[in-house]
Formats: C-alpha cells, sequence, structure tokens
C-alpha cells in the first residue's frame, strides 16, 4: 500500500515523464500521470507502452503498482510532489517556445495545495523556473512560492535507447528557489537515483543542462566542418579520428554525421543563444556558428550523393535513392529533429525517386506534408536504388552485405570498411 505522503503528479507522459513515472513507481510512490491525450492515457492503462525505452510489461507492472494515467489536473491536489516534464521547442525565430509550460504550470496552479513541491524538468533558458512558472502557480493557486509551497528545477538527463544508462545511475542536478526547496527535491529524486547533485540554483541547474548540450554540439559541428575539408583534402576523417582518440588525456571523441537529432542537441543550444541576446544584447558567437555548419550538414550529405551519382554519370533528378534508416539514433522509432528529413526533402527538391527503409518507422511523412514511399523488401529495395544511403545503422542491417548488393553506396555514420563509402 501506498504512503499518503509519498504521492507525485508526473505532468507529461513522453519520453522524459514515462520512465520518471516507472522509477517513482518501483520505489513505492503512488503515481499518477498527467497528459492531455486520452489517446495516450487509454493505452499506457492498459498496460501499452508508447515509447521505446519502456516495453508493455513495464507499464503492466506500473499498473499493478497502483500508477494511474489521466488526463485530469485535479489529481495534483492529493500530490505531495508535481513534476512537470513537458516538450520545450524553439520558436518562431529559434526563440523557446514555452507554450507546453504556461499551460502545465496554469493546470497545476488551479489545483495547488499548501506545502506541495512543484519541479520543472523540462530543458529551457535560464531563468524560467523563477521568472516564469513561478509567477503563474502563485497567480492561479493564490499561493506563495518559497513559503506556501516549494519549487525547483532539476533538468531532465533521458538517453532514449541507451542500454547503460537510465533514471537510477544517472546523477540528477538539483536547483531550488531556497535551501528547503532544494532539500525537499534532492531527498524525492533519492528514492530513486544512485547520485543527487544539488546546485545553488535554479538558474545554475538550468544552465547545467544547456552547457552539457552545448558542448556536444560545438563538437560535433567541429568534426562536421573538418568531415567536407578533410574531403576536400583527400584526407580520410575517420581515420584522423581514430588516431586522435587514442591519446588517453586531453582529447574526447566526437564523430561527423548527416546532421544532430533528437530534441536536446538541436535545440538546446538555441535556448542559451537567445537568452545571450536577449539579456545582454549580442550573438553567442560560437554556438551560433555551430548552428550554422550543423544545419548544413543535411546539404553536404545531398551534395556527397549528387557527386557519387555524377561520377556514375547519372543526375539525382530521376534516380532512385534509398535512404536506411530515419530516425534521429539507432533501434528507437524516436524521429524527433531527425536529419533524414531536410536530406529527404532537399532530395525531392531535385527530382529524386525516393525511397526509404527503417525498421522502426513503418509510415514517414515529411514537414513538408510529403509521404515517402516504404520499402518493406530491403533486399529488393537495395537492388533497385541507384544509390543507398546510411543515414542510421540499426543494429538490424548487415552493413557488409548491403554494401555489396548496392549500386552506389554512401555511409554517414562511419561504419563501412572501404574509405571512399564513407562521408
Amino acid at each position: 500500500m501506498n504512503d499518503s505522503s509519498r504521492v507525485v503528479t508526473i505532468v507529461g507522459q513522453g519520453y522524459v515523464g514515462l520512465p520518471l513515472a516507472q522509477a517513482a513507481s518501483a520505489a513505492g510512490w503512488k503515481v499518477f500521470g498527467l497528459d492531455v491525450s486520452d489517446a495516450v492515457v487509454a493505452r499506457l492503462n492498459a498496460g501499452e507502452s508508447h515509447v521505446d525505452d519502456l516495453s508493455n510489461e513495464d507499464i503492466a507492472t506500473m499498473v499493478e503498482n497502483g500508477y494511474e494515467a489521466t488526463v485530469d489536473a485535479s489529481v495534483v491536489a492529493e500530490s505531495n510532489v508535481v513534476v512537470i516534464c513537458v516538450p520545450t521547442p524553439l520558436g518562431d525565430a529559434g526563440a523557446p517556445d514555452l507554450k507546453y509550460v504556461e499551460s502545465a504550470c496554469q493546470n497545476v496552479g488551479e489545483h495547488l495545495t499548501e506545502d506541495t513541491l512543484v519541479i520543472l524538468e523540462s530543458t529551457t533558458y535560464p531563468g524560467t523556473t523563477e521568472d516564469f512558472c513561478v509567477p503563474i502557480l502563485e497567480g492561479k493557486s493564490g499561493l506563495r512560492a518559497g513559503s506556501d509551497f516549494q519549487v525547483a528545477f532539476s533538468p531532465e538527463r533521458v538517453d532514449p535507447g541507451s542500454k547503460h544508462f537510465g533514471i537510477k545511475n544517472t546523477p540528477k542536478l538539483v536547483g531550488g528557489i531556497n535551501p528547503v526547496s532544494a532539500e525537499r527535491t534532492a531527498a524525492f529524486y533519492s528514492d530513486f537515483v544512485d547520485e543527487v547533485v544539488p546546485l545553488s540554483g535554479t538558474r545554475e541547474a538550468e544552465s547545467a543542462k544547456l552547457l552539457e548540450n552545448t558542448f556536444r554540439h560545438v563538437n560535433i559541428a567541429l568534426v562536421n566542418e573538418l568531415t567536407r575539408v578533410f574531403h576536400e583534402m583527400d584526407i580520410d576523417v575517420w581515420e584522423v579520428i581514430r588516431g586522435a582518440s587514442t591519446k588517453p588525456f586531453g582529447f574526447m571523441k566526437f564523430t561527423p554525421g548527416a546532421g544532430v537529432g533528437g530534441h536536446c542537441i538541436p535545440i538546446d543550444p538555441g535556448y542559451l543563444s537567445y537568452e545571450v541576446r536577449r539579456n545582454l544584447g549580442y550573438p553567442l558567437r560560437f554556438v551560433e556558428l555551430a548552428q550554422e555548419i550543423n544545419n548544413s550538414a543535411p546539404n553536404y550529405v545531398v551534395q556527397r550523393i549528387a557527386e557519387l551519382l555524377n561520377a556514375d554519370r547519372k543526375p539525382i533528378s530521376g534516380s532512385t535513392v534509398l535512404l536506411l534508416g530515419v530516425t534521429y539514433k539507432p533501434d528507437i522509432s524516436d524521429q524527433r529533429e531527425s536529419p533524414a528529413v531536410p536530406i529527404a526533402e532537399e532530395l525531392l527538391k531535385r527530382g529524386a525517386n525516393l525511397k526509404y527503409h527503417d525498421p522502426f518507422v513503418e509510415g514517414w511523412r515529411l514537414n513538408s506534408g510529403d509521404t515517402i514511399m516504404r520499402s518493406s523488401e530491403l533486399k529488393e529495395a537495395v537492388a533497385d536504388a541507384d544509390v543507398v544511403v546510411l543515414l542510421q545503422g540499426h543494429s538490424q542491417y548487415d552493413l557488409e552485405v548491403i554494401e555489396a548488393a548496392s549500386k552506389l553506396f554512401l555511409d554517414t555514420t562511419g561504419k563501412s570498411k572501404i574509405p571512399s563509402n564513407r562521408l
């Protein structure tokens, strides 16, 4: 039986909120999974998962432990802790779009009771928790943050599809609006996270998340640019990286690719850049340059496809191009910000006969509205294509077999043993 003092509502039951709900449920918390989608709620309560990292069996176990998915925000009034895990996409002109955070705070504030702890996990720019969320929570509830209820920020660090890191063994950063908020937040996560790391405040916690992904973003941009330079110089970038990676200190390996995908790397640095421009009035030049380079990576892939076809005396227009793997990382179905989308859209503009194969994606619709034909038979699709492009190295793909059967082959993942076939 669940302790009445251990009730949590987790707002948003997606890639972040659902694994958190699983961890809290397994630790003995009564968990309400609050979501806006009736369909998602119905599936969850029926024991069906809609994210890669949790199976139907995992959801069934959560339900057995008392987990309830709901669209009724009044469950907030029954909760000691509320965690907000909603999307924070980029809006127009690169500004953060906080409409989901705003809606969540309004719903929570309408049902907030005294002594509740509210935690924001959604990635955002520094100051969002205290300057944006707190006023909404106070305005809707009539309560005062820091005295009537507590507030903290604890950035999500979910790595979809990872077999090595999950909620339990990934250190959890915590920044509260005051010491009481920080202590209560640390106590909550300590129930199911091995290491909780308190920071001095919410802004520091918000900024730490942005630094993590900006670091990756900038270094990926560096190798993406070097890839083009080394290609022009007839130098194998993958051999260069392999050599540099043998240094046991002072170097961290990053690899080039078709672009950057997922929610974090393509988007998070934009929050930081936006806030610097808004508050300080000047650009965060290093970050914005990295964004420019990484955003151009899909076009470089198309350029390399055109070079391969041209060497075979074929134009892109009318040629059959088969894209393998259209998700943003291997062995998951997550397509958020996948570079496969701008690659496909550019190929269509150039008149390619475009097809795709992905064991995790049954239907693929681009931002432009175009629907791309899915090749169900991989062997036949490879044989029919003028060029095969490996965008995502799913473990189901036998690279050597596919490469040998292809008329032309471009590997953007660096796994091919044939240097001329690598990006």
